[in-house]
């Protein structure tokens, strides 16, 4: 069974999309412990307290130094019992400790075909933006493991939709997100039922 604590930044779309796999019955074994955000009012937090599920608010700047915040951030996930983390447009980078705790426990889903248009700086509207500007003829979505790069580690699973003639970044955010919105659960029950292994940077499907 996993565990999973969401890490989110915004208003919460992908986590309520796993949610509702969840109440589908689609997406089996996995049981939501735990949302973190680092904006006491974060959407995400919102949904989570509307369904019971325990909501933290916690950031950075409500600690004197990163060693503290990692300590409580650990100790947090550590009481709730938490052994698979899936991050849901969080905007933070996550310390290296955390990484080597949970490692290959930690996914994420980015707007873009990784490894494209992704690394520091590239979320958000200014992934459709670079998409765009760079004249791609398709985009989508990745979900992929994180290591202690942005963007960087295994990819476990990608859709893609197309670009069409005369496409906006806020047409092409929306296309984007009814893939994550597909793919992220998908994503998750492939690691419920142990069918992701992760050798030398790669995700192998069994």
């Amino acid at each position: 069974m996993l565990q999973v604590g969401v890490l989110g930044s915004g208003k919460g779309s992908n986590f309520q999309a796993i949610l509702d796999a969840i109440q589908r019955g689609t997406l089996q074994n996995v049981q939501i412990r735990l949302v973190i955000s680092n904006n006491s009012d974060a959407g995400i937090l919102e949904i989570a307290r509307a369904k019971q599920i325990p909501a933290v608010h916690l950031s950075q700047r409500m600690f004197p130094d990163d060693a503290t915040f990692v300590e409580t951030l650990l100790e947090t996930l550590k009481k709730n019992q938490i052994n698979f983390i899936a991050l849901a447009g969080y905007m933070k980078h996550i310390h290296p400790r955390v990484i080597s705790l949970y490692r290959n426990r930690i996914v994420n889903i980015h707007p873009a075909l990784l490894p494209k248009h992704g690394g520091k700086g590239m979320y958000g509207m200014k992934v459709h933006e670079e998409v765009i500007a760079q004249g791609e003829t398709v985009s989508g979505a990745t979900v992929h493991i994180v290591d202690e790069e942005f963007d960087h580690g295994a990819i476990v699973l990608q859709q893609q939709v197309a670009v069409e003639p005369g496409e906006t970044a806020e047409t092409l955010a929306s296309k984007v997100l009814e893939v994550e919105h597909k793919i992220y659960p998908r994503a998750l029950q492939l690691f419920a039922d142990g069918r992701v292994t992760v050798k030398a940077g790669q995700a192998t499907i069994h």
